[in-house]
């Protein structure tokens, strides 16, 4: 999920807000302008108070060199750790926009009977979205890959790799999708439901080349094709099935949630 130079987000618009949204970058807000920055002011003001009265009790003359050596390390590191952590701003940013975007079009799955989860907790990891639905059970992991400006905007699986233009993607998307899918299986499995567990792949915003997706065991999509391939999937859980399982899940998220 990087915004390489000279490269543009894959979203058409951006996605709309969320429930409390305002009221999250309140909290972060607060959280720095009246939490994290008084204390790292008041640490700073203490060590020049401890140094100064360290000087004034062994009765040490000035010596500016020691704190200016000391100030152009400081200003090195910061500027190194703010060139980093603007870029990884940007990549998180890209990331949550892109399953912001997708977790809005899947609300409208909720008319068609499905239950629609989103960010479930799974060890150390997250599912990105769940649909539990008449049609089945679909864990979805959304991949957002920056674009370049122009030219062609293609996703290919190739030899078992999810390429964007020819770059393989990091953190190989088919493996994770697949190991989301085992794990929301074996949840299931323990809860006393039997049910497949598709793994989901979407690239929003670009066009993804026809492949063999059932010898590769994952489907990988554009998100609105995803409408195209639930139709094409027969019936597999009735509605009582499926009210049980999203409920499971909806218990575990809550309790998870609580920890």
């Amino acid at each position: 999920m990087k915004l390489a130079p000279g490269t543009r987000t894959p979203l058409q618009a951006q996605p709309l807000r969320v429930a409390g949204q305002s009221l999250s970058d309140e909290i972060e807000n607060w959280r720095f302008d009246h939490g994290l920055a008084p204390v790292m002011l008041a640490l700073v003001m203490l060590l020049m108070a401890g140094l100064e009265w360290m000087r004034h009790l062994t009765g040490a003359r000035p010596s500016p060199w020691i704190f200016s050596a000391a100030a152009a390390l400081a200003v090195g590191y910061a500027a190194f750790k703010f060139r980093r952590a603007r870029q990884h701003i940007r990549n998180l940013r890209l990331g949550r926009d892109a399953e912001r975007a997708v977790a809005q079009y899947l609300e409208w799955f909720r008319t068609a009977g499905f239950f629609v989860f989103h960010d479930v907790p799974n060890g150390s990891a997250n599912i990105d979205h769940v649909l539990i639905g008449p049609r089945g059970v679909f864990s979805i992991e959304t991949k957002a890959v920056s674009k370049p400006h122009r030219g062609e905007c293609k996703v290919r699986v190739v030899d078992g790799q999810v390429q964007a233009n020819g770059r393989v993607l990091t953190r190989d998307p088919l493996v994770q999708a697949k190991a989301q899918a085992r794990w929301l299986h074996q949840f299931f499995k323990e809860a006393q439901f039997s049910a497949f567990v598709q793994p989901v792949v979407v690239v929003p915003g670009w066009f993804v080349e026809p492949f063999d997706m059932k010898a590769a065991g994952v489907w990988v999509l554009e998100p609105k094709a995803l409408d195209r391939f639930l139709a094409n999937e027969p019936e597999r859980l009735t509605r009582d099935e499926t009210r049980a399982m999203g409920s499971a899940l909806a218990s575990f998220i809550r309790a998870q949630s609580a920890l």
